[in-house]
């Protein structure tokens, strides 16, 4: 596993835009996937995005594509979500996740609060 801190969440205006950080340290080399999750208040946790380092490859919900994007920066241990465009159905509890195994979600950031007012 590996330890995730997200920053970055805070109150934005509708049509406004944020970047969330998720800050990753341990076994870091061996993570196949990071990635977004969200949940809502009273909804179930969904995904949001992903990243496979190996192959390069990203993953989005429909719900986000052209709106939001997910990079990373290897140096740094950094995954980023810059969402633009937000909407009110944006507001959330965003969490950073990262797959070291190959198989699943193993490792879940604390989360960070993203609220987008109308």
């Amino acid at each position: 596993q590996v330890r995730l801190v997200e920053s970055g969440g805070g109150l934005v205006q509708a049509g406004g835009s944020l970047r969330l950080s998720c800050a990753a340290s341990g076994r870091t080399f061996s993570t196949y996937s990071m990635g977004w999750f969200r949940q809502a208040p009273g909804k179930e946790r969904e995904f949001v995005a992903r990243i496979r380092w190996r192959v390069g490859s990203t993953n989005y919900a429909d719900f986000v594509k052209g709106r939001f994007t997910i990079s990373g920066d290897n140096a740094k241990n950094t995954l980023y979500l810059q969402m633009n465009m937000l909407k009110p159905e944006d507001t959330a509890v965003y969490y950073c996740v990262a797959d070291t195994r190959g198989s699943s979600w193993d490792s879940w950031g604390q989360g960070t609060q993203v609220t987008v007012s109308s």
